[in-house]
């Protein structure tokens, strides 16, 4: 790391100990942004790398519920308004037993650069709770929902902080909280939340977006090698919204996606993932991947285990952080691996980048490569602003144009400095001169 933001980066881990992740994602970044103060030392005279490291705003705070048998339940709500630079707030709100400050912040953090790459006016922040909503009836969902909302409302607006969906957070959680805002505040305000449905604000293609994005981001990466998706043997990690739409996405552009996961083992299917079963499991069902493979002939089910450990030429984690070490990476490798498209925020290790960055492989950074989501939510807030509903066909070739402008900016930025095919360096940079650059014009605040 470049010795003159050594000591911020000490500072910054001092100030929040006990953060992993957070620190995890400010180390990552660090590390790239040596050659920027080379050519800017403004930004290092105006402290933009400190200041962009502490969050404008950090909200906890108390969500009281009941379940279904009449017992009071408490759980932890966060929302971190990360930086607003270059918009609101734009992030979405996970809803997870895994969640802590820690998770927040290094999600809102990476949500900075990734709502910069996507060329929109947003600005990062992320949110959520503790709770677990796997295997709650839906009233209780709505009545945590009720509850937590009934805190965050004075805290967002379409002109201050605009949350979304993440882990946890679907449709119908989405729906609960947009109805308790609109309730509390007296007003119809669609833009305050994105991903709502269809019939009541909603964008065509926000469900696909992410999935979509990342299985185009990671195509215009095999085009710079003179390939494509076509052919591919493909492993995707997860089983979720993004999971199902990168293996459907893949599978169009003439992959055979050949293995999925979730938190109880993984399946696979050499003839290639049947995407409306595993949507009718998975989505409709709400059932286990174990389920799928009982319905589907020639389908193997592994309990427990790694989806890593199943071959492939080209890997979307599509699950959650830091799932793919670097054990996993060099196995990965050794089966003939040409390129990885992160679907989720930072589901691969240090160690794996650097296995994978020393073997050549074409690696999409989540930061860039899962960007869609949220390009695809500020496509919903333009539609909600103007009172419009944009088609299907017209939305993903704005969600295909965003993703292409994403990779070659990445692209050029790391032809910039000196280090070709680095999409890390590439993401990290641009994303930090454009957020750095609007900081410095806007003065001391």
């Amino acid at each position: 790391m470049d010795a003159r933001l050594e000591s911020i980066k000490d500072t910054v881990l001092a100030w929040n100990p006990g953060e992993a992740e957070f620190h995890q994602a400010v180390v990552e970044v660090f590390e790239s942004l040596g050659p920027v103060h080379d050519r800017h030392p403004e930004f290092l005279e105006a402290a933009i790398l400190g200041r962009l490291c502490e969050p404008e705003r950090q909200i906890i705070f108390r969500v009281p519920w009941t379940d279904d048998s009449g017992r009071v339940q408490i759980n932890r709500g966060f929302r971190v308004e990360f930086n607003s630079a270059l918009g609101p707030y734009k992030g979405g709100l996970r809803f997870h037993p895994s969640v802590y400050l820690g998770i927040v912040k290094f999600l809102g953090f990476e949500q900075i650069f990734k709502n910069a790459l996507t060329g929109m006016p947003i600005g990062g922040g992320k949110g959520g709770s503790d709770f677990d909503p796997r295997g709650r009836s839906d009233a209780e969902v709505m009545r945590f929902c009720q509850s937590f909302m009934t805190e965050l409302y004075r805290h967002i607006g379409e002109y201050t902080d605009v949350p979304a969906g993440d882990i946890g957070v679907g449709g119908r959680e989405i729906g609960y909280l947009f109805g308790q805002y609109k309730r509390i505040t007296n007003r119809y305000e669609s833009g305050v939340l994105t991903g709502k449905g269809i019939s009541w604000g909603g964008s065509l293609v926000r469900p696909e977006a992410t999935g979509f994005g990342t299985v185009i981001f990671t195509q215009e990466m095999l085009k710079t090698r003179g390939t494509s998706f076509d052919g591919q043997r493909v492993v995707v990690s997860g089983s979720g919204n993004v999971a199902v739409n990168a293996i459907a996405k893949a599978q169009a552009l003439g992959a055979t996606v050949v293995a999925c996961s979730d938190s109880s083992g993984y399946v696979v299917d050499e003839a290639g993932i049947d995407v409306e079963l595993l949507r009718t499991v998975k989505e409709v069902e709400r059932g286990r991947l174990e389920e799928y493979a009982e319905r589907r002939a020639g389908v193997s089910y592994v309990d427990g285990g790694s989806v890593w450990d199943v071959d492939a030429t080209v890997a979307l984690p599509c699950a959650t952080q830091n799932e793919l070490d670097g054990g996993a990476a060099a196995r990965l490798v050794r089966s003939g691996l040409l390129a990885v498209g992160e679907g989720a925020n930072m589901p691969s290790t240090r160690d794996a980048v650097a296995v994978f960055q020393e073997a050549g492989v074409l690696f999409g950074p989540g930061k860039a490569a899962n960007a869609g989501g949220v390009a695809t939510s500020a496509l919903e807030m333009q539609q909600n602003a103007s009172r419009d509903s944009w088609s299907f066909e017209h939305t993903e070739e704005r969600l295909t144009e965003i993703m292409v402008g994403i990779h070659d900016r990445c692209a050029a930025t790391a032809d910039e400095y000196g280090e070709p095919g680095n999409y890390v360096l590439g993401a990290n940079i641009g994303g930090f001169v454009k957020v750095a650059d609007a900081m410095l014009t806007q003065g001391l605040i």
